[in-house]
């Protein structure tokens, strides 16, 4: 039980990362200036870096428990 909580968690914060990544995209698109091009393009990898790390712990966690 203890490891479906842990995955309904992963999925869940996978679930944010990937809506704060479409969020940002659509700032991007609206956007205009290279300050704030350039802000938006960090925090997009910052989310990106953030939902490779969560789909890993899924991964891993998914093949401890096969």
């Amino acid at each position: 039980m203890a490891g479906n909580a842990t995955l309904q968690d992963l999925d869940n914060r996978i679930a944010r990362a990937r809506a704060n990544i479409s969020e940002l995209m659509e700032q991007a698109t609206a956007t205009s200036g290279s300050g704030a091009e350039e802000a938006i393009a960090n925090r997009l990898a910052e989310q990106q870096d953030v939902l490779n790390a969560l789909l890993k712990q899924r991964e891993e966690l998914e093949k401890g428990a096969s």
